[in-house]
């Protein structure tokens, strides 16, 4: 069975090289254990949506809840889906730093990334713009 999971969380390091690593173990791992998705970094938060089988899923949110490079980390969405929406990423990225404020203006009280402020369906709609408007990179 088939779930998408969507969080949020504060990065410990904002450093380029620290996000660089997280897609990095993401993508050497994903693969082996049938996980796609995108990560969504700006003003140190992430939002990640996350896809794979419900086992393969569970763990890895167990995992990104104990990794000290995260923090207050929650819980914005999970629904059994009958089909991926991100199987083209084994993990792609999207900086906000690189796209159009009013993007995220249109989703949101302010132009900056605050998916603690607003609903998981709200969230996920931000990323569906994204990757509809190629705002989306690194399909490895």
């Amino acid at each position: 069975m088939l779930v998408r999971l969507l969080y949020a969380s504060r990065a410990v390091d904002a450093t380029p090289s620290a996000i660089e690593d997280i897609l990095a173990h993401s993508r050497q791992y994903n693969p082996g254990s049938g996980i796609t998705g995108i990560l969504c970094y700006g003003g140190g938060i992430f939002l990640q949506a996350i896809e794979g089988g419900r086992v393969a899923i569970s763990e890895l949110y167990a995992h990104i809840q104990r990794d000290p490079r995260h923090k207050d980390v929650v819980l914005l969405q999970y629904e059994e889906i009958s089909e991926r929406r991100f199987g083209g990423w084994t993990m792609g990225q999207v900086n906000l730093a690189k796209i159009n404020a009013s993007t995220v203006l249109k989703y949101s009280e302010k132009p900056e990334l605050d998916p603690y402020a607003v609903s998981g369906a709200i969230s996920m709609a931000l990323l569906e713009e994204l990757m509809a408007t190629a705002c989306i990179i690194g399909r490895a």
